[in-house]
């Protein structure tokens, strides 16, 4: 389970856990989205039947909402932010953070459709 979770984390292939699900391997920096359509450890097909990435958007809404109420949460009741400001600094991170986010999702989902290979 812990190489699992290791492996969403990294953005990595949900079959051999080793190659990378998108072309660019920056998880922040580079706003590049492209996936790789089979994966260049194990050959596994990445490019799935049209459509298949539409689950990752309730991924991303989960993610990311849930994060929010945390984040939001934390800025008020721990740091005492007035709401607003915590609103604003929400909408900075997660405006930084949007390309990991998308790309974190989309690995969730192939990997909740897609078995590791023995």
């Amino acid at each position: 389970m812990f190489d699992k979770l290791k492996a969403i984390g990294k953005l990595k292939c949900p079959a051999c856990y080793e190659g990378y699900l998108f072309a660019s391997k920056s998880k922040f920096v580079k706003w590049n989205f492209d996936m790789n359509k089979k994966c260049p450890s194990c050959g596994e097909d990445l490019e799935r039947e049209p459509g298949f990435y539409y689950g990752a958007m309730f991924i991303s809404y989960i993610i990311s909402g849930l994060f929010s109420l945390i984040f939001v949460g934390t800025a008020i009741l721990v740091f005492h932010v007035q709401w607003e400001w915590a609103i604003v600094l929400l909408g900075l991170v997660l405006i930084i953070s949007f390309s990991y986010l998308f790309k974190l999702s989309r690995t969730v989902w192939i990997h909740l459709m897609v078995g590791k290979k023995k």
